[in-house]
Order: C-alpha cells, then sequence, then structure tokens
C-alpha cells in the first residue's frame, strides 16, 4: 500500500501551487466563456484563451473544475488531498487522451498541442501536490519524524 507522508512542513506551499493551479483554470474558463460565447458547444474553431485553444464545452469544463480545485485548496482537512490525486489523474488521462485525437474529428474540446503540454504539466503539479498534502493526528506525524531522522551507530 502507498505511504503519504502526513502533516508534511511544505504542505501550505503545495496548498498554494493547488489553488493556482485551480485558479489559472478557472480564470482560463471564463474567459474562455467570454471569448466563445455564441457558438457551439463543441465548435473546432480558432478560439484561443490565456494562451490555449478552447471551445465553450471546454470552457465551461474549465470553470467548474477550476471552482473544485480552488475549493480543495482552501480546506484544511483531507478533501485537498483526495481532489488533487483526483485531478491529477483526471487531467494526465484528458491530456493523453486528447493528444491521441488531436487531428481528428475526435478533439472535441479542441485541445491544441499547446493544451495537452499544460494539462499534462498541471496533472503532474496536482499529483505532486496531492502526494504531500495529507492530514493526520500530529501524533502520527511525530511517529513519521522519528523514522525518517538518520540513526547514530557506533559500528562502522
Amino acid at each position: 500500500m502507498a505511504h503519504f507522508p502526513v502533516n508534511h512542513p511544505a504542505r501550505p506551499l503545495y496548498r498554494v501551487f493547488a489553488g493556482l493551479v485551480g485558479l489559472y483554470i478557472l480564470v482560463f474558463g471564463v474567459y474562455g466563456v467570454v471569448e466563445t460565447w455564441g457558438e457551439s458547444l463543441f465548435d473546432r474553431g480558432s478560439h484561443w484563451a490565456l494562451g490555449l485553444r478552447t471551445n465553450l464545452a471546454f470552457s465551461l469544463v474549465s470553470v467548474i473544475f477550476g471552482i473544485i480545485l480552488m475549493i480543495g485548496a482552501s480546506r484544511r482537512s483531507n478533501l485537498g488531498h483526495y481532489m488533487n490525486l483526483t485531478a491529477g489523474v483526471v487531467f494526465m488521462v484528458t491530456g493523453v487522451l486528447m493528444m491521441s485525437v488531436l487531428q481528428t474529428s475526435a478533439n472535441f474540446l479542441n485541445f491544441s498541442m499547446s493544451t495537452v503540454i499544460v494539462s499534462l504539466l498541471f496533472g503532474l503539479l496536482l499529483l505532486a501536490t496531492g502526494l504531500y498534502d495529507k492530514v493526520g493526528p500530529d501524533e502520527h506525524a511525530a511517529v513519521e519524524a522519528r523514522h525518517r531522522r538518520p540513526t547514530v551507530s557506533g559500528n562502522h
């Protein structure tokens, strides 16, 4: 079974990273909705928002996902931990799937290669934050800290 560090000292920093990813996705989504409003939901036009190609469907999903990520980053519980791990997997899988259909009519979210790269980078960042932002009782963290300390041995 996987072991996730509990109460990692850099946990607040990781939550900030997850929050910034959520904020970017939210702003991208809102800007994309403004840019693509009036177009069909799965339009394959040349609409760009914050350097990424988009359509109305992708923009609306981004608004929802951005809000969810920001809620997870603002919580001091394990909700954010699980949300970041899940979101990281979703971003990685979506990036790979959309990369495989870039030049086909199945590219219903209107991804470009830059969108794929950003999706994969955000996925990695969210997975990393999810690995280190788990919360637990202080006693559990103290036991882990003792296990991480190097032991001094007189035998060489």
